[in-house]
């Protein structure tokens, strides 16, 4: 079983949404990614949606002809009033069967080719850990049309009644230092309940130390030690005001700056094995742009005490 952490930050430090917000879209097109290619079944499904959506929209065309041809035929014979009205019954069963297939073909191409009424998921699950209820709710309401039929939400505290006998994957979408108990409570139960059937944790946007809760001390330090540091950091993305700081595992971090000059807009930097600090980042780009002079030796002391000064204003 893996551990690993995704970190997606695009904000360049606005504020006007939280991170859960401005992470929804990313969320929806990886989870759908991570179904695709981990749970067993869902790109059979996926398939066999896409057939039933292009069908759907065919049929939906033949539908609404068939609607519009009842339905312009106004009126019949005055004179033969039982005989027009008998037509006028069966001709408006006929529209009403019509409209109520119509209204079906839509909510199937609504969700890209799911059906409710037929399709059902029994087969292993991703699961999504959300802050709280309230989000886990919206999700459930908002995201079916968006990810695959085998994904179920659920929330961070409270009772736990879901059925979590068939997970495969787990994901904690932004998890903070308020649910860090209960997250670390969940990813031990569910490793020992599922052994090697839990294929992988992913952990996305945690922020499961903060001074404010667990503290920069001993409590802080042994949480990062029991659950933040094993994590592999398989994917991160970091907008910055003059490029980006990314990583997809197992390439190593880089710093990119705009660059029109160049084809896909950003040029390289600088490349490293280890996540750098904001310090650094800064620091990396001053010396590309002639602002600073390199240290001899990477980067030393000013630094290290520089994310000293950092980590206790963030954590």
């Amino acid at each position: 079983m893996t551990r690993c952490r995704v970190d997606f930050d695009t904000s360049i430090g606005d504020e006007t949404y939280t991170t859960l917000k401005s992470s929804t879209e990313f969320m929806q097109q990886f989870v759908s990614s991570l179904s695709l290619a981990c749970v067993e079944g869902v790109r059979e499904e996926k398939q066999r949606q896409v057939m039933k959506l292009v069908e759907a929209k065919a049929e939906l065309r033949e539908v609404q002809e068939q609607i519009d041809e009842a339905t312009s035929f106004a009126g019949g014979d005055d004179d033969a009033d039982d005989e027009s009205s008998d037509k006028s019954t069966a001709k408006s069963d006929v529209v009403d069967k019509l409209t109520k297939r119509e209204e079906e073909l839509m909510q199937i191409i609504a969700n890209q080719g799911f059906d409710p009424t037929s399709d059902s998921w029994d087969g292993p699950k991703l699961r999504i850990y959300f802050p709280d209820e309230g989000s886990a709710a919206l999700a459930r309401r908002d995201w079916k049309s968006e990810v695959p039929s085998c994904v179920e939400f659920s929330s961070c505290g409270g009772v736990q009644v879901a059925d979590t006998s068939k997970d495969a994957v787990i994901l904690f979408f932004c998890p903070r230092a308020s649910e860090a108990e209960f997250v670390e409570k969940i990813l031990y139960e569910m490793e020992e309940k599922r052994g090697e059937e839990l294929m992988l944790t992913v952990m996305v946007n945690p922020l499961l130390v903060d001074m404010g809760v667990t503290g920069f001390g001993m409590a802080g330090r042994r949480l990062r030690e029991r659950l933040i540091d094993g994590l592999i950091p398989a994917y991160y993305l970091r907008t910055l005001p003059w490029g980006a700081l990314t990583r997809v595992w197992p390439q190593l971090f880089s710093v990119w700056q705009e660059d029109a000059n160049e084809s896909t807009g950003y040029r390289l930097i600088k490349a490293m094995d280890r996540l750098p600090s904001n310090p650094e980042v800064e620091d990396i780009y001053d010396i590309e742009n002639g602002d600073m002079r390199a240290p001899s030796e990477g980067f030393g002391l000013l630094n290290a005490l520089g994310d000293f000064v950092n980590g206790m204003t963030r954590l």
